[in-house]
């Protein structure tokens, strides 16, 4: 399923159908939309993790949703589907329900989730145009689809209750465009806690936090704050992005890519991540993990936290802005000292991604406290 993801960021370089968009989806319809609240659908899912520590011992993390929040989610899912098409339709597959779970289930315990169904790009589309056969997909299209299930949501079902936008790779490119027409320094934005572009590059002048692609939406420095941007690309420490990746880097050389680290807002120095990791292989086309515990029990749940194996920060290395994972595995212990998420190409990880495949998952414990934390500061502030 998310091997689907791999490809995201090469939508950057596709060009749009000539073709006219079919009719306008009707978001009024239900059908058309994977979340909503209070409703056995995608967001619904078990996403219990086990917690693995240092010291090989076990125990259930129950996940459970929030009963009354004050704040909603609204996510646009990155490039998943296998439909054969070079956009897809409206019905949903497996791929977009895995990866439902896997990158936003879990922030219905902060808020409400919204996840349409749009007509995204598809891998069909991606692979053939990398493989030398034109077959361009619309992203007008895509856009215009998310544009119309925001605006209904807003609508309908918000309110004026306060917002988080939430995207990875394909969506957040979607997101990214609607907070330039509809949001950036417009009365939306005061509802917006804060937008979460993640696996892209935002670009802003070197130096300053705004300008460039947002006029008055700066990164996040602090939990109280909103109105504000996360964005970041993922790397290993010790594998840092060449000059051919799409990650962490602009094309303007007076500009510079945004990272957020979501562990540490404030300086986005090394911090522990509250990673939810896969259980098992992500696909047949990245690593796969090994026994989370030496000679321990086999994991059943679909996801694991590994408490203080991971920290994250900010890195600025040959014109490139990154969040740095480092693993601090101890051999002495009985815990796994890695993770698995590289893409792999003739057998070996692809530099080239980095661990775009999992960007999410690596911080969204840290994600979701911070949407916690800002719908607090919300609450204080009308108090």
């Amino acid at each position: 399923m998310l091997t689907a993801i791999i490809l995201a960021s090469a939508v950057q370089t596709a060009e749009p159908a000539a073709a006219p968009p079919p009719e306008p989806v009707d978001y009024r319809n239900e059908e058309n939309w994977l979340c909503r609240p209070d409703r056995g659908d995608a967001c619904a899912t078990n996403i219990d993790a086990t917690v693995v520590k240092a010291d090989g011992k076990t125990k259930l993390d129950v996940y459970k949703r929030a009963k009354a929040p004050s704040v909603d989610c609204f996510y646009v899912y990155p490039t998943v589907s296998r439909d054969e098409t070079p956009n897809s339709d409206l019905t949903p597959g497996d791929e977009e329900r895995r990866v439902i779970a896997s990158q936003f289930a879990r922030f219905s315990s902060v808020c409400r989730p919204f996840a349409p169904i749009y007509r995204q790009v598809t891998l069909t589309a991606l692979f053939t145009t990398m493989a030398g056969e034109p077959m361009p997909g619309d992203f007008g299209l895509a856009y215009a689809d998310v544009r119309a299930a925001f605006l209904d949501y807003m609508k309908h079902d918000n309110g004026g209750r306060p917002f988080v936008l939430i995207g990875h790779s394909q969506g957040s490119l979607m997101l990214k465009q609607l907070v330039q027409e509809l949001i950036d320094g417009k009365p939306l934005h005061k509802q917006m806690l804060s937008v979460m572009l993640i696996g892209t590059s935002i670009a802003v002048p070197k130096g300053k936090d705004v300008g460039g692609d947002f006029a008055s939406v700066p990164p996040c420095r602090s939990a109280s704050q909103t109105g504000c941007l996360i964005s970041f690309a993922s790397f290993r420490h010790d594998v840092p992005p060449p000059p051919t990746t799409w990650f962490g880097r602009v094309a303007d050389a007076g500009s510079e890519a945004v990272c957020t680290n979501p562990a540490n807002l404030s300086n986005g120095g090394d911090a522990p991540l509250e990673a939810y990791l896969s259980a098992r292989a992500w696909s047949t086309s990245t690593t796969a993990p090994g026994p989370w515990v030496k000679d321990g029990p086999g994991i059943e749940t679909a996801y694991v936290k590994v408490p203080g194996l991971l920290t994250g920060k900010c890195v600025t290395r040959d014109n490139a802005n990154y969040l740095a994972i480092t693993v601090h595995g101890d051999p002495g212990d009985p815990r796994t000292d890695e993770i698995a998420g590289d893409i792999l190409k003739e057998g070996q990880p692809d530099p080239f991604w980095g661990l775009h495949l999992i960007d999410v998952n690596l911080t969204i414990g840290n994600l979701t406290k911070l949407v916690k934390q800002q719908a607090a500061t919300t609450r204080t502030a009308k108090r």
